[in-house]
């Protein structure tokens, strides 16, 4: 499938290990968008500097360069561009480096660069998928959701394109849009993504304006103490959860296996990662024993169990346990989903 077109992932070099190499003309298109494209403002001494880094993108730039740019911002903006790209060459990888960023604890590089790095990872992941609900849910590992909760549905909308047609951008700007705001809606092309036609989604990867059916499947109760479960066919739960194996097999040659959970009935509960900020905290104080209000609980959105194909690369004391996951937006309706969590904090005999 063609997808993310621009995200660059075909100007990057596979290595053996099936890693992506930092390439001149991957740094080209970097240096193609806005925040580091020339304007009409632009004063000499930055002409000239895009002009040498597009000939040569590995181009060595002192810090006298640099001074000479008059504006202050554009300044910035290529000092983290080249902060950025020396670290790549230096670790290797896209991957080596993503993981030496995480694990040193220290994030002073802009989000942008981070967000590159995953895309273009996630597009060599995802690069023989049939399945448009796992290209959909993967976009939450480097562009943050509004989630609306509407009579029991629950729908995540790319937060820059939900906010850009949208009067107020808080709490239940998606659910406006989408119940209120008719015009709004037809404007925007809001739509639930559909796994049985994947071409609205090929066609406008590029716009984010897909949305992700992020609901649990559907239980009833029957008689004589029987459930039936009815599996959500548009709910992209499972293909978010399969995004995740994904993710945790590339970066630490480790398979897993993780499943969406509506609840968690587990007295021997012993480890647990929140996929964001707001579900770690729900998490841990669910773990420590302190009460967690209605109004919290709601905001979770699901949770996740993980478990390992392979026990012997497991902390002794959780062979046999699962890991359980958590995801939630905060109180504004937002998600920001932190893969690294997964990386960084799984019960891994050592660092893989």
């Amino acid at each position: 499938m063609h997808f993310w077109p621009s995200c660059g992932y075909e100007r990057l070099q596979p290595t053996a290990e099936g890693w992506l190499a930092l390439t001149p003309d991957y740094l080209r298109l970097v240096l193609a968008r806005p925040e580091l494209a020339l304007v009409p403002e632009s004063c000499p001494a930055e002409r000239r500097l895009h002009r040498a880094l597009h000939d040569d993108p590995l181009h060595p730039v002192d810090a006298a360069t640099l001074a000479r740019i008059r504006d202050a911002d554009a300044r910035e903006n290529y000092t983290h561009f080249l902060n950025w790209r020396d670290a790549l060459r230096q670790a290797g990888t896209l991957e080596a480096w993503y993981l030496q960023l995480m694990r040193s604890g220290r994030i002073t590089i802009p989000p942008l660069f981070i967000d590159l790095v995953v895309q273009a990872v996630l597009r060599h992941l995802l690069r023989d998928t049939e399945d448009v609900l796992a290209l959909r849910a993967a976009e939450l590992f480097f562009r943050p959701q509004r989630i609306a909760v509407q009579d029991g549905q629950v729908l995540a909308g790319d937060q820059a394109v939900v906010d850009q047609h949208s009067e107020d951008a808080g709490l239940g700007a998606l659910g406006r849009l989408l119940l209120e705001n008719k015009t709004a809606l037809r404007t925007a092309e809001l739509a639930v993504l559909d796994a049985s036609n994947p071409a609205p989604y090929l066609e406008r990867s590029e716009s984010h304006r897909s949305l992700l059916d992020l609901t649990h499947e559907v239980t009833q109760d029957l008689s004589h103490g029987l459930t039936l479960r009815m599996t959500r066919a548009r709910s992209g739960l499972k293909a978010l959860a399969h995004v995740l194996e994904l993710w945790v097999r590339h970066f630490l040659a480790v398979d897993v296996k993780i499943e969406p959970l509506a609840r968690v009935d587990d007295a021997a509960w012993r480890w647990h990662i929140g996929l964001d900020s707001e579900a770690t905290a729900i998490l841990n104080d669910l773990y420590e024993g302190v009460e967690v209000d209605a109004a919290r609980m709601q905001r979770l959105i699901s949770l996740f169990r993980l478990t390992f194909a392979d026990t012997a690369l497991v902390q002794p004391d959780m062979v046999g346990k699962p890991v359980y996951l958590g995801l939630a937006m905060n109180p504004q309706g937002l998600l920001r989903l932190k893969a690294q969590n997964l990386l960084l904090n799984l019960p891994l005999k050592q660092a893989q």
